[in-house]
């Protein structure tokens, strides 16, 4: 069921709830199939009786309609896929985290300065107990070869590094850090700046992809690059990793974020 914390301006909402929320703003007509959500939004007391929407939803409802930047988080993990993030207008941020298993996630304001800090929780960005390691060290191999270790591990057998790596013909270091693989993450930032000639539409793109890998730490994924668009990794793609620390991945999630400077040309496209 939606809800509201009026208290902390949190809101639980699931995308069918938002769907009927802008619907409503735009006044225009609901598909049979959201019924249910619109019937839940006036049970929780969120709409009124003439689909109004209630006062503490309009921050929300309106960065959701205009927003200037939009984060994505992924973590894929042994509970599936969450879908997390954040969405960025002239007057508001909202931070958004799903539960795997639900379909509901929960909004919360946020202001400029902890963003980051948001992101990098939603990630479970962490001490890395392995700092010691070589910051150096690089695997290279390919996304089959990845796939197939990944499938193996999976299976369900009772099998060490060594008999992975002997089996896939993958590297063994490969097999070493993905037997310890927690989770894997990547961000996404997309906003309209200054045209790209690679990207006529003027929307411009950083990702970042990491594998959280327990005591065998983190590894930035460097190949395939990100952003990876659909149908471009082939299992004969070229596979890079390389290790990293949890100082450096909070550097590169700031440098994902457009800058002032970068909003200012959005914003002045955008102005009459």
């Amino acid at each position: 069921m939606p809800s509201l914390d009026a208290a902390r301006r949190r809101l639980r909402l699931s995308d069918a709830h938002i769907s009927v929320l802008g619907l409503l703003v735009e006044e225009e007509r609901l598909p049979a199939e959201l019924s249910s959500a619109l019937a839940e939004l006036r049970e929780a007391g969120l709409i009124g009786d003439d689909d109004k929407i209630v006062a503490d939803l309009y921050p929300l409802v309106s960065t959701l309609m205009a927003p200037r930047v939009i984060v994505r988080v992924e973590v894929t993990g042994p509970l599936g896929v969450s879908s997390n993030g954040a969405v960025i207008s002239d007057e508001f941020i909202f931070t958004h985290e799903a539960w795997p298993g639900s379909t509901e996630s929960e909004y919360v304001p946020t202001e400029p300065d902890t963003l980051v800090w948001s992101l990098a929780r939603m990630v479970d960005l962490h001490r890395d107990f392995a700092e010691e390691a070589d910051g150096t060290e690089v695997i290279t191999s390919t996304m089959g070869l990845f796939d197939q270790v990944v499938a193996r591990m999976e299976g369900g057998a009772f099998e060490g590094p060594e008999d992975v790596a002997e089996a896939t013909g993958a590297p063994l270091r490969l097999a070493e850090i993905l037997a310890q693989l927690n989770c894997m993450w990547r961000i996404t930032v997309v906003w309209k700046g200054v045209a790209q000639t690679e990207n006529p539409g003027g929307l411009s793109v950083t990702a970042l992809s990491v594998w959280d890998c327990g005591i065998e730490g983190y590894w930035l994924r460097e190949l395939p690059a990100e952003p990876v668009s659909d149908g471009a990794v082939q299992a004969s793609s070229e596979l890079k990793v390389r290790r990293t620390s949890a100082k450096e991945l909070w550097g590169l999630i700031t440098d994902l974020l457009p800058d002032g400077s970068e909003l200012s040309a959005t914003q002045s496209q955008t102005t009459p």
